[in-house]
């Protein structure tokens, strides 16, 4: 029998209220957290522009322009498996500021000084400080009342936030020049350290001191994260260059543009939607479907050669890996209750998204916009491998089968 990964236990939910947040989060709270959320996952709203940035304004290559958001990924990754084990023995919102804080002065970097090495040091350095706000966040929206359900919260501000930037950078850049895409940048990390600053919330009783004895990761735990990252692997490799698919294919830029705000405009429904069927879908079952699902969208964009199909599948794309991640966050927060797991977020995605822009650039460089459908397929089988491995546990901790 599938194990039912989307309803807590009576037990779970007398030792969550034992663990999480002792306070509610409040408005101001709960609008801290979501700023920082959408600040932390820029890439993922803005992968295509910033590599079609790099491409077409600073005359990059598709592998030196795919290094560059691969040094920025991988920064956050290493950054936030340095954090995420500290969760409960460092002050979240000084750790959230100043990592927000100092991922704003280095996309500031970016725009003031010159030369490719300059550029990939300081999009290394963007990467650890905003690996380390994103930690906290996790941490904190990981350890509240409803994990699942403020996480697809979160996921909603990030559509809204997507809309508005994949409506707004696009044409910002090409009137001003690709600097400009780093300003924007910067003023999204200086808006998430003023909230924190300000209004991240303060921390249950929990977090205030470390606990000697929390328990390692389950083996599923590990599985999980493995299964994100590989979602997340195929989600960055190929929406780093769905801009450059439709430009190169010789589809209008205002088109191309249009199919970027549309993905925007659909990313709002699938976390509150995964929300709203927490308890109606058997999480293993969404779980081993999404990423055959997202391998099927990445060969239409990648095959297709007129624009309907192109553009009808880009708009969905992102929207199955929000969907499924939503489900990932409320399973592994339930399994692991100290908020750990949930704070390495930034690593089980970003791992899996470092790599991706880097590969899909050497893939495309080496062999065509083909090879990134043909490898999202690969990548889909070791992801339905590892979100198995859920579903064959016959009991969890914290969680009713």
């Amino acid at each position: 029998m599938e194990t039912n990964l989307s309803r807590p236990s009576p037990a779970y939910a007398d030792s969550a209220a034992e663990s999480s947040i002792a306070a509610p989060l409040g408005v101001l709270g709960t609008g801290a957290l979501m700023v920082a959320h959408c600040a932390g996952m820029v890439d993922l709203v803005a992968l295509p522009v910033w590599v079609g940035t790099l491409i077409g304004s600073y005359r990059l290559d598709p592998q030196q322009a795919g290094l560059l958001a691969t040094l920025f990924l991988a920064g956050a990754v290493l950054s936030s498996l340095f954090f995420s084990p500290r969760l409960n023995r460092l002050p979240a919102r000084a750790m959230a500021t100043a990592g927000f804080g100092i991922a704003a002065l280095a996309f500031l970097g970016v725009v003031s000084i010159g030369g490719y090495p300059a550029m990939a040091v300081l999009h290394g350095v963007a990467g650890l400080a905003v690996g380390c706000g994103l930690s906290f966040t996790h941490g904190t929206i990981g350890r509240s009342r409803n994990p699942h359900g403020l996480f697809a919260i979160a996921g909603l501000a990030l559509g809204t936030f997507a809309i508005a930037f994949m409506g707004a950078a696009p044409g910002l850049i090409a009137a001003h020049g690709g600097p400009t895409l780093f300003r924007v940048f910067a003023g999204v990390m200086g808006a998430a350290t003023m909230t924190c600053a300000f209004a991240f919330p303060a921390p249950g009783r929990q977090h205030s001191t470390a606990k000697a004895d929390e328990p390692r990761f389950q083996r599923a735990v590990w599985f999980g994260m493995l299964g994100v990252a590989c979602m997340a692997l195929t989600q960055a490799m190929l929406f780093s260059f769905v801009q450059r698919i439709g430009l190169d294919r010789g589809f209008a830029f205002n088109a191309v543009t249009a199919t970027l705000v549309a993905c925007g405009l659909v990313n709002l429904f699938p976390a509150p939607i995964a929300g709203l069927l927490e308890t109606r879908l058997p999480a293993c079952t969404v779980l081993q479907t999404a990423p055959v699902v997202q391998a099927a969208i990445a060969l239409i964009i990648t095959e297709s050669s007129t624009f309907v199909p192109y553009a009808a599948a880009t708009a969905v794309f992102a929207a199955i890996m929000i969907f499924a991640h939503t489900f990932a966050f409320g399973v592994l927060a339930r399994i692991d209750q100290t908020g750990r797991a949930v704070a390495a977020t930034p690593a089980m995605l970003m791992t899996g998204a470092a790599i991706g822009p880097v590969l899909g650039g050497t893939l495309v460089k080496q062999a065509g916009y083909g090879s990134l459908g043909i490898a999202a397929v690969l990548i889909a089988l070791a992801a339905v491998l590892c979100f198995s491995r859920l579903a064959r546990r016959p009991s969890l901790s914290g969680v009713q089968p």
